[in-house]
């Protein structure tokens, strides 16, 4: 499944959850119960919007990418390798 990020208009947060290309989560509630937070005093019914991402490349998270590998497990560009053909998205 792939993941993606979601932020939410209210509080800025940016969370990422993994499901269904078809799916669309539309409020801090969805996205919570998703990625298995507690909603904090943040309204369940504030809009969240995805965001555009790259997806899910390897293990690591598209906002916190490993500097070593690009977050991808592969070696960076400029590290004897361009990260999988994904140089550019990260």
């Amino acid at each position: 499944m792939p993941t993606y990020e979601y932020q939410c208009a209210s509080n800025g947060r940016v969370v990422e959850v993994r499901h269904k290309m078809d799916e669309r989560l539309k409020n801090w509630g969805e996205l919570c119960e998703r990625a298995g937070l507690a909603p904090g005093k943040t309204d369940p019914r504030a809009p969240v919007e995805k965001l555009i991402s790259a997806g899910y490349i390897g293990s690591a998270s598209s906002a916190n990418p490993a500097p070593s590998d690009g977050g991808c497990g592969a070696p960076a560009c400029g590290a004897g390798g361009c990260g999988g053909g994904f140089c550019g998205l990260q």
